[in-house]
């Protein structure tokens, strides 16, 4: 899939368990809508979006698009989704979602259609890999989990970071952290798109690089900017 945003991280890859689905175009969203059938749409917004989108994905851009701008912004964006099934996602995952997934020549934190699937398609893959590793279904991963989901995904972190990032989710009061979806999807975005960055500059993967600072702010900034 290409990104129409450089800083937005690849998705990650499926679990072996829905690789099989994703045969052919038509089974493409058979991991989020198992009774999903391709059917011709009849939307207004139809138009904007490819023949094989699911028409959830219409249809929730449609019913969250208000001002029938064509564009999401923060509080539309939230609505859609909602609608799509992703309730309960932070102001502040929000806006790194918008940040890093909108159009990059467009000065506003809106997203089109085409940015809308994007990010759609991606989210459900993120919500794939972490249905995996909550074995327990508790709707939480803890620290173990977690460490297995970035080893998943190609992020083996050190002891010390695999710390620091489990410590910015504690809410003081002593008690083991466990992360929810929203958690898991916000400092696993973070964490593989910085990854991605910094091989992008250690090509031998040695893990090792030389970055210049303007280099290093570049890479850094897009994924904190938008924190509260």
């Amino acid at each position: 899939m290409s990104y129409s945003n450089a800083y937005a991280p690849s998705a990650p890859e499926l679990p072996e368990s829905f690789v099989q689905q994703q045969h052919d175009g038509e089974s493409r969203y058979t991991y989020a809508y198992p009774s999903y059938q391709p059917t011709q749409q009849f939307s207004s917004y139809s138009g904007m979006f490819s023949p094989e989108t699911h028409p959830e994905i219409v249809r929730s851009f449609e019913s969250a698009d208000r001002n029938r701008s064509g564009f999401l912004e923060e509080s539309e964006l939230r609505q859609a989704l909602s609608l799509s099934g992703y309730e309960g996602i932070s102001n502040r995952t929000i806006r790194l979602l918008l940040f890093i997934y909108k159009i990059p020549v467009d000065s506003l934190l809106r997203l089109g259609p085409k940015e809308y699937v994007e990010l759609w398609n991606c989210l459900a893959q993120w919500r794939a890999i972490f249905n995996r590793y909550d074995r327990d279904r508790s709707g939480k991963m803890n620290s173990t989990q977690l460490r297995d989901a970035f080893y998943n995904l190609g992020c083996v972190l050190p002891t010390s970071v695999h710390q620091l990032i489990v410590s910015q989710f504690d809410d003081g009061t002593g008690k083991t952290v466990d992360l929810c979806f929203d958690s898991f999807l916000e400092c696993g975005m973070i964490v593989k798109g910085l990854t991605e960055k910094f091989r992008e500059n250690d090509p031998g993967y040695t893990g090792y690089a030389t970055l210049s600072y303007d280099v290093f702010m570049l890479m850094v900034i897009p994924f904190i900017a938008t924190y509260d």
